[in-house]
């Protein structure tokens, strides 16, 4: 069957699913989505890891270049640098975006996604990886609130795909019960990216259906 749209995007509800929505939305591309159950686990279908071997969202595949790609800090720079959406024009400039996008796909990601799997999946609890795993998410913000001190955003003063890939996990904090009062610059930054219309299109377009309809702003149509 031929796709309907150049690009496909495989996704759920997730910070690193949300990454990708977001940038869709900021680089006004056509995409089809397919939303995939992670309970019911259809990141484990053998269709979908011809995708991905894996078996994480979120995925593309870029139909009009054959290209498919997995990791959402990958699929992120390929996406940047095929539309030129949120380039820098410099190299300096790209590497900067490129370490700070590094940073977040090393150090935020796995460190935020720990605290939430033992305060929210393990069936066990284990206090000494929650103190671990909230140390480390607080030395993370702090590290971020001193950058964002001197930068209006994370690579540089312009907005990048380096901040689309903090900020949806940087946004869990109130989920993960974390602190972020002390992190003045951070809670601004956070506020000016959620402003952006896209990053609000982003976010409500990766939800499943049923959910993006209930948060779904009311037309004002009777």
């Amino acid at each position: 069957m031929a796709p309907d749209t150049d690009l496909a995007f495989f996704t759920a509800d997730t910070p690193n699913g949300q990454k990708v929505s977001i940038f869709l939305k900021e680089a006004g591309l056509v995409y089809e989505q397919f939303d995939l159950d992670l309970d019911r686990g259809d990141q484990h279908r053998p269709d979908f890891l011809k995708i991905n071997p894996n078996g994480k969202i979120p995925a593309i595949v870029d139909w009009k270049n054959g290209v498919t790609v997995f990791e959402s800090g990958a699929i992120l720079s390929y996406l940047s640098s095929r539309t030129g959406c949120l380039l820098p024009a410099t190299q300096a400039g790209n590497v900067a975006v490129q370490q700070w996008l590094h940073f977040q796909v090393g150090g935020i990601g796995p460190m935020l996604g720990q605290l939430w799997w033992f305060l929210h999946a393990s069936k066990t609890g284990n206090a000494e990886a929650i103190q671990r795993y909230r140390e480390q998410s607080l030395r993370l913000y702090q590290v971020v609130d001193t950058r964002l001190a001197d930068s209006a955003f994370i690579a540089s003063d312009h907005y990048s795909i380096a901040d689309i890939a903090a900020f949806t996990w940087l946004r869990t904090w109130s989920e993960l019960n974390l602190d972020i009062a002390p992190y003045s610059h951070v809670r601004r930054w956070l506020d000016v990216i959620a402003a952006r219309p896209a990053v609000h299109a982003g976010l409500l377009a990766n939800k499943p259906p049923s959910r993006a309809a209930a948060e779904r702003p009311a037309s004002g149509k009777g």
